[in-house]
């Protein structure tokens, strides 16, 4: 499939994807695993190591591709993406290293029914701009989580206060573990986290997701690179477009309202979560 004149089409098929995964996945803070993944094994007809490893690869372009944007307009959290990531990273290393002895067929359909949930739970708050009446924690008023940006689209300056603290880092590390198993990006479980669990505006949450994604990725990245399942030719065009696609889709991404982001999140995290369970059961 790979050999004779077809080489190239193919490959520019693949990177022009990749551009779409870029902007959906710095727009939503998902990464574009969740697209590559899909495209490569099933148009592609690739391995699912071969899949996976690409897109665990590209992962870490889009979050350098968003995280300068996102910096510059404040949107990004860093104390909060700092904390988390201890445990986000330790669940994908964790992940990368189980991925040959566990049934992926049960992981499927547990990650697929906890998605579900993160979904509905999204659904009941999909006309809420921001979240109201957040009383911070102990420890995250210890480690100051507390962020501010200025929303380009309502126009003024939003302040916001951070709970659930421990309970959001263990929700990352199994985050964590999903992007090393699955090479999603773990983004689709780590932004219904930090809105539902630990409160943080919508932006807020796909921007710190973006700036977190880059460094889970690489965790897991090293083992997929010892092993010899990142294929240069597939990465490659894989890398680039996401990237291209990164930068589109975070310009796009600060002029939109936080309700119309979360109602574009919402199908894409019940149809991942409907298409594990498929997946899990077939």
């Amino acid at each position: 499939m790979w050999q004779g004149s077809g080489m190239l089409l193919q490959t520019l098929e693949i990177f022009l994807i990749a551009i779409s995964a870029g902007v959906f996945g710095s727009m939503l803070g998902l990464g574009g695993g969740i697209i590559i993944v899909p495209v490569l094994t099933l148009l592609f007809d690739l391995p699912m190591r071969t899949a996976v490893a690409a897109s665990t690869v590209s992962i870490i372009a889009t979050s350098t591709g968003a995280a300068v944007a996102f910096l510059q307009d404040r949107l990004t959290n860093t104390r909060v993406a700092i904390w988390l990531e201890m445990g986000t990273a330790t669940g994908a290393l964790t992940g990368a290293l189980i991925a040959g002895y566990l049934n992926q067929r049960f992981l499927y359909v547990l990650f697929g029914l906890l998605l579900a949930y993160s979904g509905y739970n999204m659904f009941k708050t999909r006309k809420n701009e921001l979240p109201e009446g957040v009383l911070p924690d102990r420890l995250s008023q210890k480690l100051q989580l507390q962020g501010s940006y200025t929303d380009r689209q309502l126009g003024r300056r939003i302040d916001y206060q951070v709970t659930g603290t421990i309970a959001g880092l263990i929700v990352m590390y199994f985050s964590g573990i999903a992007a090393g198993l699955l090479g999603i990006g773990a983004g689709i479980f780590k932004v219904p986290a930090m809105d539902q669990i630990m409160r943080i505006p919508f932006k807020a949450s796909t921007a710190t997701s973006n700036f977190m994604i880059g460094v889970t990725a690489a965790s897991g990245a090293v083992v997929y690179f010892a092993r010899g399942d990142v294929k240069p030719m597939i990465a490659g065009p894989v890398v680039l477009g996401v990237l291209l696609g990164a930068i589109l889709g975070a310009k796009l991404m600060v002029r939109l309202k936080s309700s119309t982001i979360r109602k574009l999140f919402i199908p894409v995290i019940i149809y991942t979560a409907f298409e594990m369970i498929y997946r899990g059961l077939k």
